[in-house]
């Protein structure tokens, strides 16, 4: 939720901020601002803020002709107050302005104290609490520097900050506790940004914050301090990210750009296991083979898309490694009265390692006892990745869009690696198996690219459901997650109301809803309960419903009247999911196209929720 760019450099730095702020849109599209400082002798703060999408910002500053070398700007996801250009950030207070990702959770206590200081507040938002603090200490303070340790000390609640100021001129100051932020570091020239993605453009050398870290950057150095003013260093980084990774090409939008992805994604994230002859632990970290060996329970945690790829992977485990699996919403599982034994493995998964249900939920196992923890994640230097003992990094490269779909399949992928690696320390899985299983393993990406092969197809079958108010999508077994990831890809963004039913759970209530106006999609792989999906599927033709069904081949399921087919490849085993939910991105893809819904922007959502 919500992007900050900040730089300060001896160029025009605000092609820049608004460029960064086009690359970080898919945190947040609601509104956006930039601040920055004109004037060498006596600099004065200029802002311009928009309701809106960035490219509406963009048209502001050109109008008004702003220039600048010191300057932040913001992309907004509300949280608190609505979308309007009064919320927008930067907040100013005096010379001062302010931008902020996440939340303050003392701000109400904050906002009573500095009214009666004399401070007067403008907007909803708990980020004019920032900037008002922030100006009550710099009265008092050296610096802009030393005035944000003293405001980041009384701050409560998830957040990164980034401030300048008229009275510090040619300086950013940024700060971080709980959300994203890092450094970029350039000839000259130097920046801050949520996310690496939108510095690509101007420097691949980034420096990670850690939470409680302050820090100042000017034209000609960066220094950084810990939450208690001291100075500190930190780890300079080579970033993988490249401009051509973050841009469109060829493609309309970057879900199909990412759809598309996928084959590639696999491959290099099955890279690591690419030319060994058997699995080791160590995949998952050094002390994976001590951690993993005598796990009584396998406890999943995750949020959204990421928790349907825990409850496919628990369909594996369980089956491979005959360990029970247990997985909740993050959301849920930190606020519930958790029974667990302290040796179990916590699995945590996200896509951005920021998710802070998830980072709750994570420390919440800790203080049961539980220290045995993994995650599976896509960002290097995540909170996620820093807080677990085990980590498995996915190389699923920059996910743009809001919907996620190559960060979840290279996270079934991963999970896969998991249960192989559990069976194996179980003394489950044969030598002959483990080659087995990873020569499919291998032929993943290559299944992967022939399952594409199938849009046109699927984007015809769009076009109907396009005119649908409602769908039902049905599954069994370890496809009934991917059933409800189909059905959540097609709320997100084409706006259909779907649901996701256990195929044998028809009877128990959902076959009351199906009518011709209720399109139902079946995943239908040629496994051992084929048949028993078959009897579902006559249920619903049997009530007037209109069957859409992803086959494999040789299923022997038809089209008919009311029937329609696409066949997909042979079954790939335990591994059909990962081929499986590529159609049904790719139908919810094309629904949303048919229905002119804004793809990778739906509303209301952002891509990293960094609040509860």
């Amino acid at each position: 939720m919500c992007g900050i760019v900040g730089a300060a450099a001896g160029r025009d730095i605000v092609p820049v901020l608004v460029e960064g702020l086009r690359r970080l849109e898919y945190r947040g599209y609601d509104s956006a601002g930039i601040a920055v400082l004109n004037g060498a002798a006596h600099p004065a703060l200029e802002r311009v803020r928009a309701a809106g999408r960035v490219a509406e910002l963009a048209d502001r500053i050109r109008a008004q002709s702003v220039h600048s070398g010191t300057g932040i700007a913001h992309t907004r996801w509300a949280t608190h107050g609505a979308p309007t250009e009064a919320n927008a950030h930067p907040h100013v207070s005096g010379a001062l302005a302010v931008v902020h990702n996440g939340i303050i959770e003392n701000h109400a206590a904050l906002r009573a104290r500095l009214k009666e200081a004399g401070f007067v507040f403008k907007s909803e938002t708990d980020t004019e609490v920032i900037g008002h603090l922030v100006s009550h200490h710099r009265a008092a303070s050296e610096d802009l520097l030393e005035a944000a340790v003293k405001a980041v000390a009384e701050l409560e609640g998830a957040f990164a900050i980034a401030l300048v100021s008229a009275d510090d001129p040619g300086t950013v100051v940024v700060a971080r506790k709980g959300a994203p932020l890092l450094l970029g570091l350039g000839d000259g020239e130097n920046f801050a940004a949520s996310d690496v993605s939108a510095l690509v453009q101007v420097t691949r050398r980034v420096v990670y914050l850690e939470d409680g870290d302050c820090a100042e950057i000017r034209s000609d150095r960066v220094r950084i301090v810990d939450s208690a003013g001291r100075p500190i260093e930190r780890a300079v980084h080579l970033s993988d990210v490249n401009a051509d990774a973050v841009d469109l090409g060829p493609y309309r939008h970057y879900m199909q750009k990412e759809i598309f992805e996928q084959p590639g994604a696999l491959a290099n994230t099955l890279e690591i296991v690419g030319g060994v002859a058997s699995l080791q632990p160590g995949l998952f970290g050094a002390e994976a083979e001590a951690l993993l060996r005598d796990a009584p329970l396998v406890q999943i945690v995750a949020c959204g898309t990421s928790f349907h790829a825990g409850l496919v992977a628990a369909y594996w485990i369980e089956s491979l490694a005959r360990i029970p699996v247990r997985v909740d919403i993050a959301s849920e599982f930190r606020y519930r009265d958790v029974a667990i034994d302290p040796r179990a493995l916590v699995v945590t998964i996200s896509q951005s390692g920021e998710t802070a249900d998830t980072l709750a939920a994570i420390e919440y196992a800790k203080s049961l006892g539980c220290d045995r923890t993994l995650t599976i994640c896509n960002v290097p230097e995540s909170s996620l990745l820093r807080a677990s003992r085990l980590r498995f990094l996915t190389r699923a490269g920059p996910e743009i869009g809001v919907a996620s779909t190559k960060a979840f399949t290279t996270q079934l992928s991963a999970l896969y690696l998991l249960a192989l690696v559990l069976a194996g320390l179980k003394g489950k899985l044969s030598v002959d198996e483990q080659k087995r299983q990873l020569g499919a393993l291998r032929h993943l990406p290559a299944a992967l690219q022939h399952v594409l092969s199938v849009e046109d197809a699927v984007a015809r079958w769009a076009k109907r459901f396009a005119v649908k108010q409602h769908a039902l999508f049905l599954g069994r077994g370890v496809h009934y997650p991917i059933a409800m990831e189909g059905a959540l890809k097609l709320k997100e963004i084409s706006y259909i109301h779907a649901e996701a039913y256990a195929a044998g759970e028809l009877k128990h209530g959902p076959l009351a809803l199906v009518d011709r106006e209720m399109p139902v999609v079946a995943v239908a792989p040629g496994d051992a309960l084929l048949e028993k999906l078959k009897s579902n599927l006559q249920e619903v033709r049997a009530r007037g419903g209109e069957l859409f069904v992803f086959a494999d081949k040789n299923s022997g399921i038809e089209p008919s009247e009311g029937v329609n087919v696409i066949t997909l490849s042979d079954h790939a085993g335990p591994l059909s999911p990962i081929l499986h939910v590529v159609p049904l991105q790719l139908l919810a893809y094309h629904a949303a196209l048919a229905r002119g819904t804004d793809v990778d922007k739906p509303r209301n959502l952002a891509k990293s929720v960094t609040v509860e």
